[in-house]
């Protein structure tokens, strides 16, 4: 009855002070690039996921956790944040109140994989979706926003790979070649690989099990024209402000992506993606909405903070404010609230405890300094400031204390 479900975790310490660091790097990126919120259901109904995400990948077959509730409807706990946010367009008429949108999400996506290292049913995905914008500086545009975000949490040791998976016009060639390639090894792709072979033969270049068998020697898509423009300008808008290599085997695993796909990768691990993307233009109108071109990216949290690694955070300037008697509770009290207005990190309140208490209190809550109002202090309306670090203190009047330990 304790112990925590297996794949699921609490976050607390440095690495919840990673997470929240992440997220307000990446909202003060949003902010510049005009990005509004946009904040999606935990639940949806499993058809969602079904009909967007794909009934070929490894999301919908085997990893979504899907119940039947007690109104009898089929829902599932969201296992990425496009689709939400696809539905939430159509569904609140997004488009009659301006042609092009932009959005962005946090929040924890579940999936009912094998837990590894770095890897939880329950984790933490940070997204932006932009719609109604068929132009390549969309995709150009998405791509540096998640570049801007990495940078400034500070992972810098990290590649991006960029490809184009084409469209309706010249994509089914594509997709026929693929199968008649991988026909002949049939009986040695894995039972999934198989499955897929005939409904999506691109995913068989994702997979981790036959994926890297394949991905040099299968054939290469070949662009029409539209495509070809599409995909240059997207290259020729990204050159000069981001480092990137073309891989001509990056599919991604998600069955809606058209023409532009990217992925951002660090550590040399097999599960080196920390982030990705692509453009998702037939989505919405296979949602049985209008026809919205619209690209998008989603950026696992948890990933990118292990890929920037600990770092030596400046130390906060900490107080903790301490009572010597029951009569100064009140002002020992308001001094504390008075503190915090004043922008400084403030522990205090165990005004029932002995000062020696207090003061051990202070050392475990690594406080700068200890502020002391005892009887005198009262009297004088002063308060004693002492430097923990340095053992040393000295008075100063009560109306100022504020302002000198802002100082320090």
């Amino acid at each position: 009855m304790s112990k925590l479900v297996r794949g699921f975790r609490d976050v607390f310490g440095a690495d919840a002070d990673a997470l929240s660091a992440l997220e307000a790097a990446a909202r003060k990126i949003f902010a510049l690039y005009g990005v509004k919120e946009l904040r999606i259901p935990t639940v949806e109904l499993k058809e969602l996921f079904v009909k967007s995400t794909g009934d070929s990948t490894d999301i919908v077959q085997k990893e979504m956790y899907a119940f039947e509730d007690a109104g009898g409807r089929m829902i599932a706990l969201r296992p990425e944040g496009t689709p939400g946010v696809a539905r939430a367009y159509m569904e609140n008429n997004f488009a009659q109140v301006a042609p092009l949108q932009s959005f962005f999400y946090i929040g924890n996506m579940f999936r009912a994989e094998r837990p590894q290292a770095g890897r939880y049913r329950e984790f933490e995905q940070i997204g932006a979706e932009f719609l109604g914008n068929a132009s390549p500086a969309a995709d150009a545009q998405a791509i540096l926003l998640l570049k801007d975000i990495v940078k400034a949490f500070g992972v810098n040791n990290y590649k991006v790979k960029i490809n184009s998976l084409g469209c309706s016009v010249c994509r089914p060639a594509y997709r026929q070649q693929l199968i008649d390639f991988l026909s002949s090894s049939k009986d040695t792709l894995c039972e999934r690989c198989q499955e897929r072979l005939e409904r999506n033969p691109l995913r068989v270049l994702d997979c981790k099990i036959d994926g890297e068998r394949f991905r040099q020697t299968a054939p290469k898509q070949q662009l029409c024209p539209a495509c070809v423009e599409h995909y240059e300008e997207v290259k020729a808008l990204l050159k000069g402000k981001i480092d990137f290599e073309e891989d001509s085997s990056l599919v991604r695993g998600l069955d809606y992506y058209t023409r532009t796909v990217f992925e951002f990768q660090a550590g040399n691990t097999a599960q080196n993606a920390i982030a990705g993307g692509g453009r998702y233009d037939t989505l919405i109108k296979s949602m049985g909405g209008a026809d919205v071109p619209a690209i998008g990216w989603a950026l696992g949290a948890e990933r990118t903070v292990a890929a920037r690694g600990p770092v030596a955070e400046k130390p906060s300037k900490k107080v903790f404010v301490i009572s010597m008697d029951k009569s100064c509770n009140e002002v020992a009290f308001n001094l504390m609230q008075d503190l915090r207005s004043g922008g400084i990190i403030t522990e205090g309140g165990l005004f029932d405890k002995s000062i020696k208490a207090q003061m051990k209190q202070a050392d475990k809550a690594a406080a700068s300094y200890a502020v002391i109002i005892g009887s005198s202090e009262l009297e004088s309306n002063t308060a004693v400031i002492k430097d923990l670090a340095s053992g040393e203190q000295k008075s100063y009047p009560l109306a100022q204390a504020v302002e000198t330990i802002r100082n320090f």
